[in-house]
């Protein structure tokens, strides 16, 4: 019995000497590289944000407030770019402040801290082109760009390489192209507006940005809205189209448009057309990405950049092309007729009965002309 209770007592005395353990939630802490870059053919001046994870003791919330912990201690980082295997420039990226962060998120913001390489040719003592070729204005569509980052003076290094997307085209950009949104009073249309190539891209999204001018007098103002007309997935060497429904144009406009009273007038001013195509990398990543439909939330990740010394790395070195195309209402005499919306579009804008109290006007010659000027026209 005797020994049943000294058993028993030394039993205890182990548990409770294990329950004082302190657990160290923090563990083997794993560096971790957070790198996101996506080069535009389009661009001369391309961002890339090189960052890392973070781990430590007190409020994740509040550690992730202060900049510094998200940085590394030394950053060198190029862009190579590379032709039938043989590399024709090389860029040191530099690093700079942009104030440019959504404030809304769980990270420091609205200033940080990202890396940056331009391709015009530059002044000798910026010292950004170090390869001996004279430098091109742009990156060539035809090459393969790779980015190599050291840190932390080598403790390990990142990996990465990319095509360009290319190839993206657009009916949008004929010079006859016009948005037809009415045909008849409180009678509605659509447009469509046609990646007619798709190029090498595996997603592609298309925006129009609606300007209009307001009038306090005769000082003028230029405002301006965003309609998406969506984002799809697309087979490379395809062509897709995309839809602006008329009602969808005039509804849009009665919402963004703020009432004021010293307003005396509004008249339209045109519509910039933007499809945005994406490299197949960056598609795989969206895709990854996206919220997961299963009950268990399992979801694998992806990236293609490679890291050296046992480290991670998380993020994504791809492309994405840009083509955009600027609809004026009118652009002078010579092409007068031209107009970003048809002329009964506009008569829809002026005087339906959406946005028939806005107090648009049109300023278009050709509803200005002697002797016929519609009852629509600015005085």
């Amino acid at each position: 019995m005797k020994k049943k209770i000294i058993g028993s007592l030394m039993l205890l005395t182990v548990l409770f000497s294990s329950c004082s353990e302190k657990i160290d939630l923090i563990g083997n802490f794993q560096e971790t590289a957070v790198i996101y870059g996506l080069l535009n053919q389009a661009d001369t001046l391309h961002y890339i944000k090189i960052t890392r994870a973070f781990i430590g003791p007190g409020d994740a919330m509040q550690i992730a407030q202060i900049a510094d912990s998200s940085y590394f201690d030394q950053v060198d980082a190029t862009i190579s770019e590379k032709l039938n295997g043989i590399t024709i420039r090389t860029w040191q990226l530099k690093d700079t402040l942009i104030q440019e962060k959504n404030t809304n998120g769980v990270f420091y913001g609205p200033i940080q801290k990202v890396y940056y390489f331009k391709t015009l040719a530059t002044d000798a003592n910026e010292g950004q082109v170090i390869s001996q070729i004279p430098s091109e204005t742009s990156l060539n569509k035809n090459a393969i760009y790779t980015l190599k980052v050291i840190l932390n003076n080598g403790e390990f290094e990142v990996n990465g390489e990319t095509l360009l997307a290319s190839g993206l085209t657009t009916t949008a950009s004929s010079q006859n192209f016009t948005f037809k949104f009415s045909d008849n009073p409180g009678e509605y249309v659509s447009t469509s507006v046609a990646a007619s190539s798709t190029g090498n891209c595996f997603v592609v999204n298309t925006k129009l940005e609606i300007e209009y001018n307001e009038y306090i007098g005769n000082n003028k103002t230029l405002k301006s809205f965003d309609w998406n007309l969506g984002e799809v997935d697309v087979e490379p060497n395809s062509s897709k189209s995309f839809i602006a429904i008329g009602e969808t144009f005039y509804n849009l406009v009665k919402s963004k448009v703020v009432i004021d009273p010293l307003i005396t007038r509004r008249t339209f001013n045109g519509i910039r057309i933007t499809l945005t195509g994406g490299a197949e990398e960056l598609y795989n990543y969206m895709v990854v990405n996206k919220p997961s439909s299963s009950l268990a939330q399992t979801k694998p990740s992806y990236t293609n950049l490679s890291v050296t010394n046992g480290k991670r790395v998380i993020g994504i070195f791809s492309s994405r092309q840009t083509v955009t195309a600027y609809k004026p209402f009118f652009v002078g005499a010579g092409q007068a007729y031209l107009r970003a919306i048809d002329k009964k579009s506009t008569k829809e804008l002026c005087s339906g009965p959406i946005t028939g109290l806005l107090l648009f006007c049109s300023d278009h010659p050709g509803d200005n002309v002697l002797n016929l000027e519609e009852p629509y026209a600015c005085p």
